[in-house]
């Protein structure tokens, strides 16, 4: 899962870059792990801020994946 979320990051820095194959793939690993929710460290996000984090998670759960975020 680590890889998933680290090629999400740098998708993210890319201007969303392949994200949507990256969501695939960390969904896919969540169903392999069990986990059922995907967490994000805010500092690291491009547009840390509620409106950003907002929209990322509403994008990702359009795709079936929960998003959390920490610090």
């Amino acid at each position: 899962m680590t890889d998933s979320t680290e090629a999400i990051y740098t998708s993210l820095d890319n201007d969303n870059e392949d994200i949507d194959l990256h969501i695939a793939n960390l969904k896919q690993a969540m169903k392999d792990n069990g986990v059922g929710e995907a967490t994000f460290q805010s500092s690291r996000l491009p547009v840390n801020n509620r409106e950003g984090r907002k929209m990322m998670q509403s994008y990702f759960k359009k795709r079936g994946v929960k998003v959390g975020f920490e610090g």
